[in-house]
């Protein structure tokens, strides 16, 4: 296991911007192994402090035929492996008490989902593992409403929480990225992470599946890191129109390099 409070001192260092970023779903080891290697090498070069993320189970997909991912016991071997091979700190999402713990064994930082965010028991066997956290904000609520989400995980031990912003529900099949949040959310005291692909997804855009807007997504992120974000969440995939998950709102792996380097252009202009 990586040193939490090395990791936290990374994300948390005002001077550095941070990147959570992979794939939405383990495909195949292989891919993770690839996304990894080749972010770790870009935010090397760019001063970038990278965490790896992606999620063993994607619960909450549209349909019931959709892909959910290899699960807990396979997909945590993977990301432990990720964690160590390539050694970056790794992130993944949980869904139940039950995982949390699971879960905290394998990876640095724990995400509590947007559509889970106001799940108290989940937030708080969460905290409990001593993981950093990621408490991700709902489309559902505003950006003072996680004011509560945030006083619920440090009543429960966690000292180390992001808070992450992914756009809000406007109306059907779409959602709004308001950087009014970015502020607000600063106020908890609590590095703050913009979503830039989650944010630019059409949820059930698709019929049986979302859909998603990616080029709008650079757009979002150098917007979010000149409105005052710590650092964006950018799923990427090596081909995003053949991912099993969320490609219609992933950045191509090959423009990464291109993209992070305005951002960090735009962080240090702040």
């Amino acid at each position: 296991m990586h040193n939490a409070a090395a990791i936290w001192k990374t994300l948390a260092t005002p001077s550095r911007l941070a990147l959570i970023a992979g794939p939405c779903v383990i495909e195949n080891e292989r891919l993770c192994f690839q996304i990894a290697a080749s972010l770790k090498k870009t935010c090397a070069r760019l001063g970038i402090a990278f965490v790896f993320k992606a999620s063993y189970d994607k619960a909450n997909r549209t349909s019931a035929r959709s892909f959910r991912g290899p699960g807990a016991e396979a997909g945590l071997a993977i990301l432990d492996r990720v964690r160590r091979e390539v050694g970056v700190p790794v992130l993944t999402d949980v869904h139940t008490v039950e995982e949390t713990r699971l879960a905290a064994e394998a990876v640095d930082i724990l995400q509590i989902p947007a559509f889970l965010c106001r799940q108290t028991d989940l937030i708080e066997a969460a905290a409990r593992t001593g993981r950093i956290l990621n408490l991700k904000k709902g489309q559902f609520l505003s950006p003072n409403e996680m004011g509560q989400v945030v006083e619920k995980a440090r009543n429960a031990g966690a000292r180390r929480v992001l808070v992450t912003e992914r756009g809000t529900t406007f109306g059907y099949n779409n959602l709004v990225a308001d950087m009014r949040a970015i502020p607000i959310l600063r106020r908890f005291k609590c590095p703050v992470i913009f979503d830039a692909t989650h944010s630019v997804q059409l949820p059930g855009g698709g019929g049986d599946r979302s859909s998603g807007q990616r080029e709008f997504a650079p757009v979002l992120a150098r917007a979010a890191v000149a409105a005052g974000a710590d650092g964006v969440f950018i799923e990427t995939h090596p081909r995003p129109d053949k991912a099993l998950s969320d490609g219609p709102n992933m950045i191509p792996l090959a423009d990464m390099p291109a993209l992070l380097r305005a951002l960090v252009r735009i962080f240090e202009a702040r």
